[in-house]
């Protein structure tokens, strides 16, 4: 399988700008590796990290970093002269985000050592802007990294290759897409500026994995660009070190509409920014964010996911709030998002399924039931899923026994199965909150499961989008019919929501379905469409049994 976002190009002039159209976020390129097996199965194993944003231009409330991209001289020269003299960052309590991120079931975590801006969070003798120079004046990397190494998270770091003030320094645009390489001098002082940073982070601190975010346009005469840069002396240093971004797919903001046969990471906000915003932010509630995790694990990726503690470094309320909730929802179902793998299919509906490693238990992850009360039994029907001789089926942290206040009730698990699939029977017996107002989903866990059927395969032919005077031409490849000989395609579709707010399952609409027979190539009119509107769509195919759906895409209205 591909793992691939494909982006058409920029709407026209006056449209407004999103991220995600600008920038360059197709997964298909090749990754040069030398991450070894051990350290990508690890990440495959753990599942879940957590990304931390942080940098001096929290004090503004504003995106990090990039404001310097097209400011103007004032506003650089202030950036640079000004926020270092009032950086206190006076809240900092790292082992309590450690042990946040632990409960919250979180293997690793990545904090931001050096953003695009070129500001340090360690004590480094590359740069006079870095952390001891400001009112905090403490290496916020050493306290990092003893606090998580304590509760025993793995040690990221987030790096960037780039480094707005070298370039500003260099009498050079501070731009990520530079028009012209840079001369050579330049480029030499470039190389050894990173070259000695990723020196003192990998030797002083021995961190476990790295995050390279940009470079990859800044090379030098023989080509090779500063991300790469950066890696190899990462794994000059110690071969060891897993690298994510820079080795592997890391797609942001939004999960792939399939799985893939490789390694990857999906990094994506608790809000709409990476760092901190005081105002005009959104966060995700919980039952998204723990869908958010479901779905990438089911689809064998890792989650990253961000905070952004605010300028003292404290983290704020609806932010830890998200995480306490993560972190009970965990307690209870934890070992369904650890050492797991897909399932043949990614999901029946709104049940979403895994299996461990060595394929003697899957697990059911039930979002969709919003009325399901304490002390309602529901059945269920799991159609990929088949019992086997020795097949047990139990909800995840229940006993089965008995249900508080109600010992008239019987709050055993019943299985059986039949022609349509495993039958299922269970009670919501656990009191979790008081009240009823726990939604987050129940799992089921099922030992000794076979494979029901071979699944449909399908892919959103992008490359084949048509533009047409009414509208546009959607076109899709399947690839297999699996154990069935009929299906329905069709295409889902919406106005793309933005870059930031691309997780949320809103706003789909369908086209008309196309009933198919066989593998090939097919395609499906849509119209009535707003010209420079960008648009998103994803190929599906579907029977009484089986839904299967291709790559998100996006296309621009001419």
């Amino acid at each position: 399988m591909n793992l691939h976002m494909h982006l058409q190009p920029v709407p026209g002039k006056g449209a407004p700008v999103d991220e995600a159209v600008t920038m360059d976020n197709t997964l298909e390129k090749a990754f040069v590796s030398r991450n070894r097996p051990e350290q990508l199965e690890w990440l495959q194993d753990a599942g879940f990290g957590m990304f931390i944003h942080w940098s001096l231009d929290v004090q503004l409330g504003c995106v990090i970093s990039h404001s310097l991209v097209g400011a103007s001289a004032d506003y650089v020269e202030r950036y640079y002269t000004e926020l270092p003299k009032t950086l206190t960052a006076s809240g900092w309590n790292f082992d309590k985000l450690a042990s946040l991120a632990r409960r919250c079931g979180m293997q690793y975590a990545v904090l931001t050592t050096k953003h695009h801006n070129g500001f340090c969070l360690w004590d480094t003798e590359t740069t006079s802007f870095n952390i001891m120079n400001t009112p905090c004046g403490t290496d916020l990397v050493a306290q990092y990294v003893k606090a998580f190494r304590k509760a025993g998270v793995r040690v990221g770091f987030y790096f960037s290759p780039e480094d707005f003030r070298y370039l500003r320094q260099s009498g050079l645009p501070i731009t990520r897409n530079p028009e012209a390489p840079y001369p050579p001098a330049v480029m030499e002082g470039y190389q050894a500026l990173l070259k000695q940073q990723m020196t003192e982070l990998v030797t002083r601190y021995n961190p476990e994995l790295f995050f390279f975010d940009g470079g990859e346009k800044m090379c030098n005469e023989e080509g090779q660009n500063l991300q790469q840069l950066c890696m190899d002396v990462a794994w000059n240093l110690n071969p060891n070190l897993l690298v994510t971004r820079g080795a592997i797919p890391t797609p942001e903001q939004q999960l792939p509409g399939i799985g893939a046969d490789t390694v990857w990471e999906a990094c994506i906000t608790l809000g709409t920014a990476w760092q901190y915003q005081p105002t005009h932010e959104q966060y995700k509630t919980g039952l998204h964010v723990i869908r958010l995790l479901t779905e990438t694990r089911a689809k064998g990726g890792s989650l990253l996911l961000n905070i952004g503690p605010d300028e003292d470094g404290v983290l704020c309320r609806e932010q830890e709030n998200i995480l306490h909730e993560i972190s009970l929802w965990q307690f209870i179902n934890g070992e369904a998002m650890r050492n797991v793998r897909p399932w043949v299919l990614t999901n029946e509906g709104d049940t979403w399924l895994l299996q461990t490693k060595d394929g003697q238990t899957a697990y059911a992850v039930l979002f969709g039931h919003d009325d399901w009360d304490r002390g309602v039994r529901k059945e269920l029907l799991l159609r990929s899923v088949a019992a086997s001789e020795d097949t047990t089926v139990e909800v995840l942290g229940q006993s089965g026994e008995l249900t508080e206040y109600r010992p008239d009730l019987d709050a055993h698990v019943y299985w059986e199965q039949r022609a349509e699939g495993l039958w299922i029977s269970a009670l919501n017996a656990q009191r979790i909150y008081c009240g009823i107002q726990w939604r987050n989903p129940l799992v089921l866990k099922i030992t000794h499961p076979l494979p029901a059927f071979l699944p449909m395969q399908v892919q959103t032919a992008a490359q084949a989008l048509l533009q047409r005077a009414d509208g546009v031409l959607l076109s899709a490849d399947i690839q297999s019919l699996g154990s069935f000989d009929r299906a329905n395609l069709s295409f889902e579709w919406r106005i793309y929501p933005g870059f930031a707010l691309a997780s949320y399952e809103k706003g789909w609409l369908s086209t008309e379905k196309l009933p198919v027979t066989q593998s090939g190539s097919y395609s499906i009119p849509l119209t009535g469409l707003q010209p420079g509107v960008t648009y998103q769509y994803r190929a599906v195919l579907q029977n009484e049994r089986n839904c299967m759906k291709g790559e998100l895409a996006l296309f621009v209205r001419e």
